[in-house]
């Protein structure tokens, strides 16, 4: 299982990119695989094979109208563990402060 922070985007585009973010959004949402949007980033969770596919979708969707595209990632790769680590890293650090933070965790 890895988490996958990424952030793509169109680089010789002009004005609002939420146009461009909802199109990859939207990829990401049906790939089934459990994320969270950021304001400036969004991760995704899965095995390695299935996060790249993700990418990859995302990047032919944009390159579809956008001459040059940014990707941005990052991997935490955590081998033999199956289980969800999403809400995990963020309990874990909210235990040890003592309270709930604020996160983009519903």
């Amino acid at each position: 299982m890895v988490l996958m922070e990424l952030a793509i985007f169109p680089n010789n585009v002009l004005g609002s990119m939420s146009p461009y973010v909802a199109r990859v959004l939207d990829i990401i949402d049906k790939s089934g695989l459990k994320y969270r949007l950021s304001p400036m980033s969004t991760v995704v969770e899965g095995e390695l094979e299935q996060v790249m596919s993700v990418v990859s979708q995302c990047h032919a969707e944009l390159a579809k109208d956008c001459d040059r595209i940014s990707i941005v990632m990052r991997v935490d790769s955590k081998p033999g563990n199956n289980q969800t680590r999403m809400e995990s890293k963020v309990t874990a650090v909210e235990e040890k402060v003592g309270r709930k933070l604020v996160t983009t965790i519903n």
